[in-house]
């Protein structure tokens, strides 16, 4: 079965099949609507047959009356269709939305490192665009628009097989066309969602880092970036309206040829008394019936086309396993100690290229693990692999003996707080900020996290207090600030395991002087992962691990380590004379 055949059978079953009472009453509707619209045509005949030359006005009136209701009949049902099936279509495409978004959530941290969130953004809301088109007035417009050209084409035999049957050559030389166009049209549709996407995650990455980009003169360059990327968008648009023009064109020319042969007979049949001049109008209004809705056909498939295309590359996301689907996540921890021990654990970003090599060691719950070394050690690989934000390829991590790659992840990561280096602020207010971990939190537990983060020290100084907004990333706010909110909401978030990267490294000596009393209320009767440049905010930690080259080069507390005068040593008397 093709590509094609098999995303329509899916279209079918996942959009139409679920929404088959409202697409019936839209069918129902079109029916009527296209039964109404054969009024005025067949009423042609009876009027110059019958009417005119007997001079009946009062089947006169009858008709127009009959032809007025008929046209009322069809402006109600235009109406209703666009009621319903273009707000349900509307509905659908939010629906759509929201369960993309949900499945991206739900990947790996891996997935968001390889992908642009500027490119998923127009995932999530361009691609789902289209599929208004299966729900919406063109699909009912196909099957509408499908039995207007078969009833039209009953009556035209009727009235003359001979002129209906030279109509229907052009028609099908058009139909030839138009199916080859839609062949060559929907991979134009699938690569466009996937040059806007990329475009899209550049023009994001631009808006997201201009500081960097005035900071450094580049604004030419990014514009030429910018510019190369929507000229290739523009190239891929030209194909299809290409395509698109072949069709146009084609299908001009064809009924042009079609137009002009029926004259000519129909001008003759009438000279010979084959036809009536009634029969020829009705003939030729019916022609014009069967012709719009398969030239429109062409109109509807590209729009199908491009729902489709959009389908498939949403399809792809949706078929991604989520992270809570990896095989074997199964153990729901109720509670937990917090005893952590990594065995032989090995991980790496690329094949054949390990950052992390069989490494062991044990944490106690609540102790102090500290993770010092030089930049791309492997420091924060081991804090993200304790994290359950990356999966080790050898070895194992255990939580109280229970294999980490055996435990269902939200159970395991209610008990997990982290506070990043470059802790990520949501735009809105301090207060939202600090309870998103957790919104229901009284104003107790809240005014608590404030106090141990020091977070009042600087909000007192605002006018709005916890209320003050603090712009996008947290922009308003100094580097201390930030990391003294992000402590705060590790602090209300309560868990039972923390992980802390580089966590005073945005601080001042003042304000680091805050942090350090904050963290040592933080870090309290909680495992603790510590991951610091500077080693002075580490002496207390119950156990340092010297991280080189993705191995643990040496292991024990400050005292010991000093005392062996080996890397950790030379390390810290270095930072020390500085």
């Amino acid at each position: 079965m093709s590509d094609k055949k098999v995303s329509i059978l899916k279209a079918f079953k996942t959009i139409i099949w679920p929404r088959r009472n409202l697409v019936l009453i839209g069918l129902l509707l079109i029916v009527i609507s296209k039964a109404a619209s054969f009024v005025a045509p067949l009423s042609l005949k009876y009027l110059m047959d019958d009417i005119i030359p007997q001079k009946d006005i009062h089947f006169l009136k009858i008709l127009i009356g009959v032809v007025i209701a008929a046209i009322l009949v069809q402006a109600i049902t235009s109406f209703l269709l666009t009621k319903i099936l273009s707000v349900q279509a509307q509905y659908m495409i939010s629906e759509l939305r929201a369960q993309v978004q949900k499945k991206i959530l739900s990947l790996p941290i891996r997935f968001f490192d390889n992908t642009k969130s500027g490119e998923l953004v127009s995932r999530i809301m361009s691609d789902v665009e289209g599929v208004r088109n299966l729900i919406g007035t063109g699909l009912v417009q196909l099957v509408g628009g499908s039995l207007t050209a078969i009833v039209s084409l009953i009556l035209l035999l009727r009235i003359s097989p001979g002129m209906t049957l030279f109509a229907l050559i052009p028609l099908a030389i058009f139909a030839v066309i138009a199916l080859k166009a839609f062949k060559i049209i929907r991979p134009i549709f699938r690569n466009r969602g996937k040059i806007n996407a990329e475009v899209t995650g550049r023009l994001t990455e631009t808006l997201g880092g201009i500081r960097v980009i005035k900071g450094f003169n580049a604004e030419l360059q990014e514009h030429k970036i910018f510019e190369k990327g929507v000229l290739k968008l523009f190239e891929n648009v030209k194909k299809s309206l290409t395509a698109t023009a072949i069709m146009t064109s084609s299908s001009t020319f064809l009924l042009g040829v079609a137009t002009t042969g029926i004259m000519g007979l129909g001008g003759y049949k009438i000279m010979i008394d084959e036809l009536t001049i009634g029969e020829f109008l009705t003939f030729t209004f019916l022609l014009g019936l069967m012709v719009a809705p398969i030239v429109q056909m062409s109109n509807i498939g590209s729009q199908l086309t491009e729902a489709l295309a959009g389908l498939d590359r949403t399809e792809e996301l949706m078929n991604m396993t989520a992270e809570a689907d990896i095989e074997n996540r199964n153990i729901i921890l109720d509670k937990i100690k917090g005893d952590v021990v990594f065995d032989n654990v090995s991980f790496s970003y690329e094949e054949e290229k390990e950052v992390i090599k069989d490494v062991s060691f044990e944490v106690p719950s609540g102790s102090v693990t500290a993770l010092v070394g030089s930049s791309g050690s492997g420091k924060s690989t081991i804090a993200g692999l304790a994290a359950s934000f990356l999966t080790p390829q050898k070895g194992t991590i255990t939580i109280d003996g229970i294999d980490l790659s055996n435990i269902e992840l939200t159970s395991y990561r209610k008990y997990l707080g982290v506070v990043l280096q470059d802790d990520f602020l949501f735009e809105g207010s301090i207060k939202e900020n600090i309870l998103f971990p957790r919104p229901d939190a009284t104003e107790e537990e809240l005014q608590n996290a404030i106090k141990a983060a020091y977070v009042d020290e600087f909000t007192n100084r605002f006018e709005d207090g916890l209320d003050t907004l603090i712009g996008e990333r947290g922009i308003k706010l100094s580097g201390g600030q930030r990391q003294r909110i992000a402590i705060a909401r590790a602090v209300l978030a309560n868990p039972k395991i923390l992980v802390l990267d580089e966590a005073t490294s945005n601080l001042d000596t003042e304000s680091e002087g805050l942090i350090q009393k904050s963290l040592a209320e933080l870090t309290k009767g909680r495992t603790t992962f510590v991951i610091a440049h500077r080693l002075s905010t580490i002496r207390k930690a119950d156990q340092i691990l010297v991280i080189e080259n993705g191995e643990i080069a040496e292991q024990g507390n400050h005292d010991m380590l000093i005392a062996k005068e080996g890397r950790y040593y030379n390390l810290f008397t270095y930072q020390a004379r500085i």
